[in-house]
Parts: C-alpha cells; structure tokens; sequence
C-alpha cells in the first residue's frame, strides 16, 4: 500500500465508531464443602485457593467467571449432612450458569453428589475424596461402583487428588521400609474413608511378611480407647495404624496411647492431616510420642516450581502457609478453568470432556500430569510427615518413580 492509500484508510478507520467492547458471558464454579467443625480450617485453604485460580485465569477464559461456596454440613449435624449435599448438588443442577462443581471434601458426600451431577452431565473436580470405589473396581468397593455414580454412563466425577487404594499400601510399604515394623495393630473407624484406608494397609502388610497382631473397628463411636490401648499394649507391636480422622477418633487414640505408654510409632493418614488433630491431641503430647501422618499427594512443603511459587503466593496472601488440601483445591479449579477456555462456549458437556481429555497438564501447581479413563489423576504419590512442636514436617515423599 502507497503511503497515500495508507492515510486514506486511516482516515476512513478514524472516521469509523469505535466498536463497544462486548461483556463476557457468565459462567459459575461451585464448591460444596465442609464449612464448618474441625474440617473448616482444611477447606478455608481450598476456598482462598480456588479464588486464586479464578483470578490467575481470569485474562485467558472467555468468560465472566462467578464463584458459590455451598456448605455441605448443618449445625444439627455438626459435620457432613447427606441431604445437604444432596440439596447442593441439586441447586448447581438447577442453574444453568453452573459448568462445574469443586468437590465434595468427602468420599461420603461424593456418594451423594456424584450421580446426581452425572445424570445433568455436570462436571466435579474433587481435590480429596480419595474412596477408590468412586471412580474404580477397588478391594472393599461395592459391586455396582463405580457404575451408580454414573447413571448418565459418562464419568463426570474427577479427582486430583490420589486414591485410597495408593496410600493404605504405600503406609505400609513406609512401615516396614523406614520404619522397620515387624508387626503392626491395624485399627480403623468403621466408615467408609477409614474402613478403606485400613483394608490397604493391611493387605500388603501381609505381602511385605509383616505380622498383623490386631485388626478391629475402633471409631469414635465405638470401643473405648483407653480399653483398646490396653490391649495394643499387651499386643506388643512394633507399630499401630488407625485409618480414621480427627473428628472420628484419631485423637482420642493417641492420647490414650500415650497415657498407657504404648511406645511404638503411630502411623495415621491425610485424614489427620490438620491442625485440629495437633490441638486436640496437645503439641507437648505429640512431642513424646512417635506419630506419623500421610498426605495423600505432595505436601506444600515439597513443592517446587509453579508449586512452590503457589505456596509463597498463598502464604503472603493469606499470612500463613496452605495445608495441602489448598494445593489441590487450586488444581482442581485449575483443571476446571483450562477446560472452560478449552471448551470456548458455555456448555457443560463441552466442559466435561473438555476435563476428561486432560493429559499432560502443567498449568496448575503439582507438575505435569493428566487424568486416566476413570478420571483418576495419574499422580499418585503419598507424603509422610510427622509432628514437632505442633507442626507437621514432611519427611519422605512415596510413589513418584
């Protein structure tokens, strides 16, 4: 173009009224979580981290991106509501501007939720129900899982997190490797996470030759633990493991462990992994005692890169450092936003599979990663941490070769 053509277009360009810059159309991601009781210091970190990932993507997704917090428990219950998680799912069913669901913390509420989601087609990113029955044939699972979560035959129902079916076998692979354990008190709470958990755990204790002395159903509602403790003690283990968490009984366990001065190593997964087991056990407790607790996942701590760079985000923020439960909550929104600018249009069957077609993802926190045909997340590690002076401190990491 002559630069006389060239001033003439601009002109003509000039002349021209500016175009109105068109308003994104609105889209909403819900959450459904435990809001309050002891869980609640757990998913403040994945409500603060969800609300980071929506404004880290909020320049590259086509969409105004509005965010719910449902509550999943009442104060009646004090802890997971079923119908409450049932009526959440439901209300994100019922508006339309909903693409996504956040959750549910537990494998109890994703029970509920899952195939009510499924039959809208409704995508859910959970960042910790770990039941392998969800999403698999698994030991312990029923046998229509995980097929009634899926009504609408399509998976709907995604997990960041690792499953169970990883962490019970690699505790017990820590407990004879590391921790040398000849013999172990195999102790769950009678529900479904624990119960799971403890199944695990057992199983390939007994392949790895290490000698189970006891196994039984102890949860807050049940045996007496200062009676139990006795009988551990008798028992003589080398190691006692409690598939359970803090609001069913892990406590409780320890301090009575402590009091008959049973002096073996007590071994507890992710479900213990808070600050509200630290309190109601007592930091000073926890100090003369051998307690170890597994995360499900990388603990923030071992993080590096983008993961680390999170971490330090979060910390400055919010003026403490997050609990891995927020790490997975940011992964989980983080997948849920990819696909909707993936996706492109408002849609949820495009966002599901848009979230199903996930693989080799590195846009979040925990590295490069995809989800399987299950919708299970390919990384399955677990990391062992332990209790000084009221916090934990990581001290392996398991299942990343």
């Amino acid at each position: 173009m002559n630069r006389r053509a060239f001033l003439a277009a601009a002109v003509a360009s000039s002349a021209a009224p500016l175009l109105a810059v068109q308003p994104k159309d609105k889209v909403k991601l819900v959450s459904s979580l435990p809001r309050i009781g002891s869980a609640k210091g757990q998913t403040d970190g994945i409500v603060n981290a969800i609300k980071m990932a929506i404004a880290d993507f909020e320049k590259v997704v086509p969409f105004a991106v509005g965010y719910e917090d449902l509550d999943d428990t009442t104060p009646q219950q004090g802890t997971l509501d079923p119908e409450q998680a049932k009526a959440n799912a439901e209300k994100a069913v019922a508006d339309k501007d909903v693409m996504a669901v956040i959750g549910p913390f537990s494998s109890g509420a994703a029970r509920v939720s899952a195939p009510i989601l499924n039959r809208a087609g409704l995508a859910q990113v959970t960042p910790s129900a770990s039941w392998p029955g969800l999403t698999k044939s698994a030991p312990g699972a029923d046998a229509d899982e995980p097929g009634r979560y899926r009504p609408g035959k399509e998976v709907t129902f995604f997990r960041v997190c690792p499953h169970d079916a990883s962490q019970g076998p690699l505790s017990a692979d820590f407990a004879a490797n590391d921790l040398k354990a000849k013999s172990v008190y195999v102790l769950n709470d009678k529900e479904l996470y624990g119960a799971s958990l403890a199944c695990g755990f057992k199983k390939r204790c007994e392949a790895l030759k290490v000698k189970v002395v006891g196994d039984e159903g102890a949860g807050a509602r049940g045996t007496g633990f200062q009676t139990l403790a006795e009988r551990i003690k008798t028992a003589n283990p080398d190691l006692v493991y409690f598939g359970g968490t803090s609001q069913t009984g892990a406590p409780r366990l320890a301090r009575a462990l402590h009091a008959e001065k049973v002096n073996c190593p007590l071994l507890l997964p992710d479900g213990c992994y808070e600050q509200a087991f630290v309190e109601a056990v007592g930091a000073d407790v926890l100090d003369e005692m051998k307690v170890f607790v597994t995360i499900g996942g990388i603990a923030p701590a071992h993080l590096k890169g983008a993961g680390a760079a999170f971490v330090k985000r979060y910390t400055a923020k919010y003026g403490k450092a997050p609990e891995a439960a927020a790490v997975y909550g940011y992964e989980a929104a983080a997948v849920v936003l990819e696909a909707l600018r993936t996706a492109g249009k408002k849609d949820r069957e495009a966002v599901r599979k848009a979230v199903a077609a996930t693989k080799d993802f590195d846009k979040g926190v925990l590295g490069t990663w995809g989800f399987d045909a299950d919708g299970d997340t390919t990384l399955q590690p677990l990391t062992v941490a332990t209790v000084e002076k009221g916090t934990f401190r990581a001290v392996k990491v398991l299942g990343t070769e």
